[in-house]
């Protein structure tokens, strides 16, 4: 499972880092994903990283948002910076390996002033 945590209410300029601690497979050989959905909207990719530590960033955020991976520590977080109003959303970790996969419950970011 995965149990993803450290969203919250922030303001605009802020930083927040989002954490995703996996368990009960391995971990190792996942594909991890950070997915945002806003009120009304469909899910959207944010960041991925692949199991050697390579990782891609949407171009909505990309230099204000940076995704890493702990293979020992089975975690994974999405440090996020210069938050912008724009990026509300409730934010889920996501695994994926050969048609397996695993889905946290989701963390709210909220930006506001």
């Amino acid at each position: 499972q995965l149990q993803a945590f450290g969203g919250g209410l922030v303001q605009p300029g802020g930083s927040l880092r989002l954490s995703c601690a996996a368990s009960g497979f391995a971990f190792s050989t996942y594909w991890m994903y950070w997915v945002r959905q806003a009120p009304g909207n469909q899910r959207d990719l944010v960041a991925t990283v692949t199991t050697s530590g390579i990782t891609n960033i949407v171009d909505a955020v990309k230099g204000r948002f940076t995704i890493s991976r702990n293979n020992t520590e089975n975690t994974a977080w999405l440090q996020m910076d210069k938050l912008k109003v724009e990026v509300t959303a409730n934010y889920f970790c996501y695994a994926y390996y050969r048609r397996r996969e695993y889905w946290g419950q989701g963390t709210q970011v909220t930006v506001s002033s």
